[in-house]
């Protein structure tokens, strides 16, 4: 299946690395017109060009999520679709119960929850205005299940994202908005997954690659070929589902 998205306009979020840029990429290589949505502007520089735009921003507080939303529309004229790739672990390692803070809690929340809610928020009226829309969120098998990474905020957080994407599905779709989220496996897309896997050992990581059937690790592009068909016309009856690419997971 060839996906031509010529004509159209996505926002992508966290897209500095990982899978928010290999999701940018994989856009624009479909026709579509791409806003790299990051806090990291210098990480995103490699994608400069190409039908893609760069926005630094701060998506974790409403004020920042609606700032950059308000610039990509005056860059681009419109959203047609929002891939909020946007969260991870702030550089945070599994610790007891007791260890957690206040901080430590809320910084995962702002970065994979709220920044979500609030971009969604901001991109949603002008979806809603035309009758047509796509929204994409970026959960986790840790928002299925409990996160191999053993940090409490992580889980919660990704579960909590995997509800919002489910309840902007019954909201916006009366609009023609399509709302659905992929949650991906274990892989290695950034630093910190890569900290991660390392930190597992040579027995884990057996265990977790056995504990695959297609026994591999996915790729960021595994992730970005899924957004990209849920993006397309193909996918316009698909809504409020939470699509696991994670290689078959025992």
């Amino acid at each position: 299946m060839r996906i031509d998205l010529s004509g159209k306009v996505f926002a992508v979020t966290g897209a500095a690395q990982g899978i928010g840029a290999a999701t940018a990429l994989r856009l624009a290589r479909s026709g579509a017109a791409v806003a790299a949505i990051d806090i990291d502007g210098d990480g995103m520089d490699r994608l400069a060009g190409d039908g893609i735009s760069l926005h630094q921003a701060d998506l974790g507080s409403r004020t920042g999520a609606h700032h950059a939303v308000e610039a990509v529309l005056a860059r681009h004229g419109r959203i047609d679709g929002l891939v909020t790739a946007a969260g991870g672990v702030r550089g945070q390692a599994g610790r007891p119960l007791e260890e957690i803070g206040e901080d430590d809690w809320r910084v995962i929340f702002q970065a994979n929850v709220d920044a979500a809610m609030w971009s969604a928020q901001a991109a949603a009226p002008g979806m809603k205005q035309r009758g047509h829309g796509r929204i994409i969120t970026i959960s986790s098998g840790a928002g299925l299940r409990p996160s191999l990474t053993g940090i409490q905020a992580y889980a919660s957080a990704k579960h909590a994202l995997v509800g919002l994407t489910k309840q902007l599905a019954l909201e916006l779709g009366p609009f023609g908005i399509t709302v659905n989220s992929v949650a991906p496996g274990f892989i290695l897309s950034n630093p910190s997954t890569e900290r991660q896997w390392a930190a597992f050992g040579p027995e884990r990581q057996k265990a977790v690659i056995n504990g695959i059937h297609m026994r591999r690790l996915g790729a960021a592009e595994d992730i970005a070929n899924t957004v990209t068909f849920l993006a397309s016309a193909e996918a316009g009856w698909i809504s409020g589902q939470i699509i696991s690419v994670d290689g078959g997971h025992a």
